[in-house]
């Protein structure tokens, strides 16, 4: 079956539906959802029952770039900077210099067991380098998984920003190879430039999306996601298109705007989350619609080989090295090699090798597919029991809340006040988004000459007005009071 305009909503949806209901069973089976998607879009290609001809790379790319967009982007907003913040220097030593040695031993191992050259063997290597953002936010989340210390947050930062290292060096040994007069010293301004301007310019559009999003009084909420999306994807192409580090953009200005008070934050969190399941399962599936089953058999061996160095070996090594200096115990650097999930990014990677006409381009990919399946498959299913080995795992009643996921649940056990403002109220006339209240409150009601509102941030409060305030517990009750009175 070739897809045509005609067609493609009608097998795109069947096979939306057919992945949502593979992802439910997933859970109950303790196989991560991402493998289900894969597998339904193999299922579905040429050589499954679905006889779905795709062979695209450059649409499969395309799709790739749009979902990490979507996926870095719903990760950041949803990561708390004070869960983060203790641990930022060690996540981004792994995030950095734990991909530069994954790449470089694995790179140096594939080149000695293959018959591969050093850049080649090296591009392998970068492609698999990070850990997949999309499989460590989904299995971390979707396990219920709760983890001493602050050991989540530095997974979950370090997989949100260890892809642009990986995109960087992918792209230097693809130029290496295309280019055998260079060399690598040339390419390091490259280098510096796509972190350096991919860095500031997360930040800058950050603090615009908060300053447009907070001032910019749109009709109706609904286009507040529509806004932040828009947002979002000018980060990324005009991060891009002077040579800087889109991604990398894009992560970081989701990081500073979830960490903000933002207008109808609730709503875009919700909006982006959905929207990034949308984006896994159209991404897995259009990459498993791209794989060739055949292909992938003569790999297996050499795959295995591979994949087991990765996971064995250069993941553990690299780990170890970037978390000497700091103070952890061997068993928590333990279970965060386990965690060294490939999955999407690296086969979206493999794409640019068959882009750029790489002689052995289409091995890379098969190589690759193989290890993200593997790694997902293997890895992702036993981080549980590994947790529970590494003596790293509490139990769930006991898991740490985030505030995002306060503003995802549906149901909040609340503190409730309420109060009449007066002229000599701190508050009186203030808008508030300008009043700065803690995370987990908010006003949910004011009345006003007998009429009963349900404000916004834009609300300017006035003297006379009753405000009823629900707040997380009665220290955010308090503190809230505060601001108001």
């Amino acid at each position: 079956m070739t897809l045509t305009i005609e067609n493609i909503l009608l097998i795109g949806s069947v096979l939306l539906f057919i992945s949502i209901l593979a992802g439910k069973t997933s859970f109950r089976l303790g196989i991560p959802t991402l493998i289900l998607f894969l597998a339904v879009g193999m299922l579905a290609g040429s050589e499954g029952i679905g006889g779905i001809s795709f062979d695209n790379p450059g649409v499969a790319q395309f799709i790739g770039i749009i979902a990490l967009n979507f996926i870095l982007f719903s990760g950041g907003f949803e990561t708390d900077w004070t869960s983060v913040r203790p641990v930022f220097g060690q996540a981004l030593a792994l995030s950095i210099f734990g991909v530069l040695l994954t790449a470089g031993t694995l790179g140096i191992f594939v080149w000695i067991v293959t018959d591969f050259t050093i850049y080649e063997a090296l591009l392998l290597g970068s492609i698999v380098s990070s850990t997949d953002a999309a499989a460590v936010f989904s299995i971390l989340r979707s396990k219920n998984l709760a983890l001493k210390g602050h050991i989540r947050p530095t997974l979950e930062f370090e997989s949100g920003s260890n892809d642009p290292m990986a995109y960087i060096l992918t792209i230097v040994f693809i130029s290496l190879i295309q280019n055998s007069e260079k060399t690598f010293l040339e390419i390091i301004p490259l280098f510096l430039k796509q972190l350096l301007v991919g860095g500031i310019f997360g930040y800058f559009f950050g603090v615009a999306g908060k300053y447009i999003n907070n001032t910019i009084k749109l009709d109706y909420d609904g286009l507040h996601p529509v806004l932040l999306i828009a947002i979002m994807l000018l980060t990324y192409s005009m991060t891009s298109a002077i040579g800087g580090n889109g991604f990398l953009a894009v992560y970081l200005a989701a990081l500073y705007l979830g960490n903000q008070e933002l207008l109808h934050k609730r709503t875009i969190m919700l909006v982006f989350d959905g929207l990034a399941w949308l984006m896994q399962i159209i991404l897995f599936v259009t990459l498993g619609l791209l794989v060739f089953p055949h292909e992938i058999l003569p790999v297996i061996g050499i795959g295995l080989l591979i994949s087991a160095f990765l996971i064995m070996v250069a993941r553990p090594l690299s780990v170890f090295l970037c978390l000497s200096p700091f103070k952890l115990k061997t068993r928590v650097k333990g279970f965060i090699s386990w965690v060294g999930l490939r999955g999407a990014v690296p086969i979206v990677f493999a794409t640019f090798p068959l882009m750029a006409g790489i002689e052995k381009a289409d091995m890379i990919f098969n190589i690759v597919f193989f290890i993200s399946l593997t790694s997902v498959l293997i890895q992702g299913t036993s981080i549980p029991k590994v947790a529970r080995w590494f003596h790293v795992s509490l139990p769930a009643r006991v898991k740490s809340i985030t505030p995002a996921d306060i503003l995802l649940s549906e149901s909040i056990n609340s503190e409730m006040a309420e109060l009449i403002i007066t002229p000599e109220s701190h508050s009186a006339g203030k808008k508030i988004i300008e009043l700065g209240f803690p995370k987990n409150a908010r006003i949910a009601l004011l009345k006003r000459d007998d009429k009963y509102l349900i404000p916004d941030g834009q609300t300017v409060i006035k003297p006379g007005d009753k405000i009823i305030l629900l707040a997380g517990n009665k220290d955010i009750l308090s503190q809230t009071i505060n601001r108001l009175i």
